[in-house]
């Protein structure tokens, strides 16, 4: 399997999400010191309870950065090793296409939506919920975890995005079928989505899905030269 990636971005965003989350535990602190030592003034102990919400804020955006940017490893890390040993016909691409992790091969192209949460995941009444067994593991996710959002917005914006991508060099009934898989990398995940529209699976079963997907040949050996041309190199 070939990898291509954007290196450039990924250190950039990474020093930003550390320098944020810096500012966030600097300003918290400060917030912290002001209202302790002056707990008698009230202007002071306004500006203190802003400053806990900006630094909040910013911890919460450090998170989200911190996660897909600087953490080790990498959901792009991640991916690659889960799908490492598909044949070379097999590209995948991060952070240089409009879906951040894209493969492209023999199984057709998949905007692949990595998540790193635990806990319970289900697909009920048309929406997504992940719980975290508790009151008190639900109270710290809020400091420690993102919310699993709305999935099936996120993978229909990345489709069209993509197909948007490809009609610049592709006519419109000549662009392969692009679909969307979520990838859940944590091993302590419980995955209960038999009825979502959209294929979930954790991450050690990816390389296998891709392989069963590969033998119903999705795509032709003309396409997938033509979508690759379409692509960085």
């Amino acid at each position: 399997m070939k990898i291509i990636k954007n290196e450039k971005l990924i250190k950039r965003n990474g020093k930003i999400g550390n320098w944020i989350s810096i500012s966030a535990l600097i300003i918290l602190g400060g917030g912290m010191y002001f209202s302790i030592s002056n707990s008698q003034n009230l202007q002071l102990v306004i500006y203190s309870f802003a400053a806990f919400i900006v630094g909040f804020i910013l911890t919460q955006i450090g998170m989200y950065m911190g996660n897909r940017w600087g953490r080790s490893p990498r959901p792009d890390e991640k991916l690659d090793a889960g799908l490492k040993g598909l044949p070379g016909e097999f590209t995948i691409y991060h952070f240089v296409a409009p879906a951040p992790h894209l493969l492209v091969g023999p199984s057709g192209i998949w905007a692949l939506i990595p998540y790193r949460q635990r806990g319970v995941v289900t697909y009920t009444k048309n929406r997504w919920r992940i719980s975290n067994g508790g009151f008190m593991q639900a109270y710290m996710s809020i400091f420690g975890q993102e919310g699993i959002g709305r999935p099936d917005l996120e993978a229909h914006g990345e489709i069209a995005a993509l197909q948007k991508l490809f009609s610049k060099s592709l006519d419109e009934n000549e662009i392969p079928n692009i679909q969307a898989a979520l990838i859940f990398m944590h091993d302590q995940v419980d995955l209960q989505v038999e009825d979502a529209p959209l294929p979930a699976m954790k991450l050690k079963q990816l390389k296998d899905f891709m392989r069963q997907k590969a033998k119903e040949k999705p795509i032709s050996q003309l396409q997938l030269a033509e979508v690759k041309a379409a692509l960085p190199e």
